[in-house]
């Protein structure tokens, strides 16, 4: 399946009281199918607390807080370097090395 490689980077300067809900991962590229699901792939590399013993609350995801997710810290831009193939699986194809990020 053919799809779009995007790269998510952050917009928001590094003072900004945004990253106090999860710090920055610097640059992201991702296979996604559009803009705003590159934002959803991107997110869905990141720990969620329904996947630590330091749950929240019972059903209660954490994955809508991503940083990635809120377009005043990360904006999305088509990648057009050619260095990955857009044919090929969603997901996670640069970044994001420490997916344990959740701030207790």
């Amino acid at each position: 399946m053919h799809r779009t490689i995007f790269r998510l980077e952050p917009r928001a300067e590094a003072d900004d009281p945004g990253w106090t809900r999860a710090p920055s991962h610097g640059v992201v590229i991702v296979r996604a199918d559009s803009a705003a699901d590159a934002r959803i792939v991107a997110s869905e590399g990141e720990t969620d607390f329904l996947e630590t013993p330091a749950k929240p609350g019972d059903g209660v995801s954490t994955r809508f807080a991503s940083a990635f997710r809120d377009d005043k810290l990360y904006h999305v831009v088509e990648d057009e370097s050619g260095r990955h193939a857009a044919a090929g699986p969603r997901g996670i194809l640069e970044g994001l090395t420490r997916p344990d990020v959740i701030r207790r």
